[in-house]
């Protein structure tokens, strides 16, 4: 830990009225590896802390002697801490009693040395200071990022820019225990106020300039990693928007500051009206950080917090969790912004397979026109001679009613027709409902029944018992069975037998618990629709659920492709069986059929409701 602290050179500040200490202090700490600033007035270290001397580098401890002429020791640490909270401090004392090392503690030292010193005294004390001050920022940061997990979990869940911004504010106001934060977004050249929460005084106002980064490390704050940045803080009204440049194309403000009143350090930014707008604005430290999602990324937007002169001043742990909360905000919004994208694609899409599937739904109707206008056209026929013959005035009024009874019968057959395809061509919403599948497949066969007799081709359907429902869309699924019913019908133009089969099937998995919890079945109810036809060839077989795919010259090819796609979304699968499998012969074995002809077989598997 002792070399650690070494190899980052370390600034000690040493103050003694007696010029010979503070040589021998310099002396033996410079040979231990540390960069040594020397003072014997109290008033010219309290400067030096202002700012006011520029050529004083940050300072990381101050030794210092209590007893001084103007000043006691205690009184330049008070003052020091003012302008660095986290500074270490180890007092000189050549009167060493409890009382002095007690209200040493007291004033925040992190060690207490007499004189006269040795060497080994002098430098091991220094370097335990530093420890310790080192160890007390690790726990700071150490508290102030534990909230931080929450705080993330909250960001990341929120996909609204504008709560998450406000969650974003009011992150930093609970954690940095500050009045004020607000964001401000970038804009192609300008800084636009965003959002704020004030809890008391007004509102802020930044308007800022930034310039290329220092050539030289002093201009840079003593860091070769930081801008130099000028800023301004005014009051303005809540709807005003901010209209100097802010951010040149490439990106915009770079790097965190923190700005205190009547101070400049390291990268802190002292400015007279920029003072003079914080002390009449009731202020007295603001930081800031840049909204990017990596360092030299371009930048979003600006967060800015601020502390009223009676709240004490940021620390750097402070900056560093405004720095996180920046990055996490960055994110987050970035996180928003994605799901946002998300969304409209979604629903894009969603609306896109919407016109596919009615625009199917609209071609295989076109493909039930002949037996639908047939089914139509016979009771039409029926009613038109039923009220022919009820018209005539030999009949007795007995014969006239039983003539408009039947008229009456086959008006009612219409309607259900006419019903059932309005039902099924009508366009729903795409909410899922328990649906019972034989009652599906049932209503689906009523649609083609007539058309099935017309071509001689018969039907045979062996429907399991007690099936337990799926979750489904019910005008989607009726369609899946009708598309593969009239490809079956159409692959018999002469004669032919649809099988249908209804059946539970159960996947078992282990869950690596008990013996008696080890197994689970995911169950799923699996349709299987068979014809006599010709078969698909082996060569077409892997490209059947492409779109633009037809066997039939006539074919457009989406019957299938759409079907696919609809049970997929369902969650389950629709399946080309080959004819020669063991579970195809078994299940032609369910009918006796014993046909050598090639046939087609599909299996559609949906998955049950888990509300069963």
């Amino acid at each position: 830990m002792a070399d650690h602290l070494l190899a980052t050179r370390h600034h000690i500040v040493v103050l003694d009225d007696e010029p010979g200490i503070t040589r021998l202090c310099k002396r033996l700490l410079e040979r231990a590896d540390f960069k040594v600033t020397t003072f014997t007035n109290p008033n010219d270290t309290l400067l030096a802390f202002k700012g006011e001397a520029a050529t004083t580098p940050r300072p990381d401890l101050l030794l210092v002697d209590i007893r001084m002429p103007d000043l006691d020791g205690f009184q330049v640490i008070d003052t020091a801490h003012k302008y660095f909270p986290d500074l270490a401090v180890v007092v000189m004392t050549g009167f060493g009693t409890v009382e002095t090392a007690i209200e040493a503690l007291r004033r925040g030292a992190d060690g207490l040395i007499l004189k006269p010193f040795s060497t080994d005294e002098l430098v091991q004390s220094v370097k335990r200071a530093l420890e310790q001050s080192q160890h007390k920022q690790d726990v700071l940061r150490l508290q102030a990022l534990r909230p931080l997990f929450d705080v993330s979990e909250s960001l990341f869940t929120e996909t609204n820019p504008k709560r998450l911004r406000k969650l974003v504010l009011d992150a930093i106001c609970g954690h940095l225990k500050c009045s004020y934060a607000e964001f401000y977004q970038v804009e192609a050249t300008s800084l636009k106020y965003d959002s704020g929460q004030a809890k008391s005084g007004p509102r802020l106002r930044l308007l800022a300039s930034v310039h290329p980064p220092a050539t030289d490390a002093t201009a840079q704050g003593g860091s070769g990693d930081k801008q130099s940045t000028s800023v301004r803080i005014e009051t303005r009204p809540p709807t005003g928007l901010l209209t100097e440049p802010i951010a040149r194309k490439s990106g915009g403000l770079k790097a965190a500051m923190m700005i205190h009143l009547d101070s400049s350090t390291n990268s802190e930014v002292a400015d007279s009206q920029f003072q003079q707008v914080l002390a009449s604005s009731g202020l007295g430290s603001v930081i800031s950080a840049p909204v990017s999602l990596k360092a030299g990324a371009i930048v979003s937007g600006v967060l800015l917090a601020a502390r009223n002169l009676r709240e004490p001043r940021f620390r750097e742990a402070d900056l560093e969790l405004l720095v996180v909360l920046a990055r996490q905000a960055a994110v987050a919004l970035e996180n928003a912004r994605l799901q946002a994208e998300l969304r409209d694609y979604i629903h894009q899409l969603e609306d896109s397979q919407r016109a596919l599937i009615q625009a199917e739904k609209m071609a295989t109707a076109g493909r039930l026109t002949a037996s639908i206008a047939h089914e139509i056209n016979n009771p039409l026929q029926a009613v038109q001679n039923c009220l022919h013959l009820a018209g005539r005035y030999e009949l007795t009024e007995e014969q006239r009613q039983n003539y408009l009874g039947m008229a009456l019968h086959e008006l009612d057959r219409l309607m259900q027709t006419v019903h059932r395809m309005l039902d099924f061509y009508r366009p729903t919403a795409l909410d899922r409902n328990p649906l019972d599948v034989n009652s599906l497949l049932d209503r689906v066969i009523s649609l083609v029944t007539k058309q099935m007799d017309d071509h001689n081709i018969r039907l045979h359907r062996n429907f399991a018992a007690n099936l337990p429902p799926i979750l489904a869309v019910s005008d989607q699924i009726q369609q899946v069975f009708l598309n593969l019913l009239l490809n079956a019908m159409e692959a018999m133009p002469g004669s032919g037998d649809i099988f249908i089969v209804t059946t539970l099937a159960g996947e078992v998995k282990s869950t690596g618990k008990s013996a008696s919890e080890k197994q689970v079945s995911q169950k799923e109810v699996e349709i299987y629709i068979e014809d006599t036809g010709q078969g698909i060839p082996m060569n077409e077989r892997k490209h059947i659920f492409e779109p633009f795919v037809s066997t039939k010259d006539e074919g457009i090819g989406l019957g299938l492709a759409v079907s696919y796609g609809i049970v997929t979304a369902h969650g389950g699968s629709l399946d080309l069986i080959d004819y020669h499998t063991q579970l195809a012969v078994r299940f032609r074995s369910e009918f006796q059929y014993k046909s050598i002809g090639d046939g087609a077989c599909f299996r559609v598997s949906l998955p049950i409701s888990e509300h069963t």
